[in-house]
């Protein structure tokens, strides 16, 4: 499947129940801005709960952002039957992640039968105004659907 052509629905559905059933992106309030083949954005709009103390949203909820968006994004190329846990990433932050929300991508740059590693990119919005605020990368296993033992 190239990049460019669409998703079968059936792995768009897979994608949205996994992350329907993530506890910590429903607590946050992210949402799926973005479905593509092998290419995850998720949109976390701001708000007082998610910052630190000087009003910023607060790197873990960037990195969890950031991390989630990947995860899904090796995901989408990952085959029925099977599910995704991150085994390591790297996030450095550019700027301080400040605005109305922040957009999280992740893209694959590698997919293996056993480990993906993805780029993952984060940006702050606040009116027409958009600032790169973290990078980083990470790699992913494909586990069966039953999950680590």
């Amino acid at each position: 499947m190239s990049d460019h052509e669409p998703l079968h629905s059936d792995i768009i559905r897979r994608v949205e129940e996994s992350f329907a059933a993530q506890g910590l992106m429903r607590h946050l309030g992210v949402e799926i801005a973005c479905i593509r083949h092998g290419e995850v954005t998720l949109r976390l709009p701001f708000r007082p709960e998610l910052t630190q103390h000087h009003g910023f949203f607060h790197a873990g909820a960037t990195s969890a952002l950031a991390d989630t968006a990947g995860g899904f994004a090796g995901y989408t190329q990952f085959p029925q039957g099977s599910t995704v846990l991150t085994t390591e990433f790297k996030l450095n932050l550019l700027a301080p992640a400040r605005g109305d929300w922040l957009l999280a991508v992740g893209r694959v740059i590698k997919a293996g039968r056993t480990l993906t590693i993805c780029q993952l990119d984060v940006h702050a919005h606040q009116g027409d105004a958009r600032t790169h605020v973290a990078t980083g990368l990470q790699t992913l296993i494909c586990l069966p659907a039953g999950g680590p033992s």
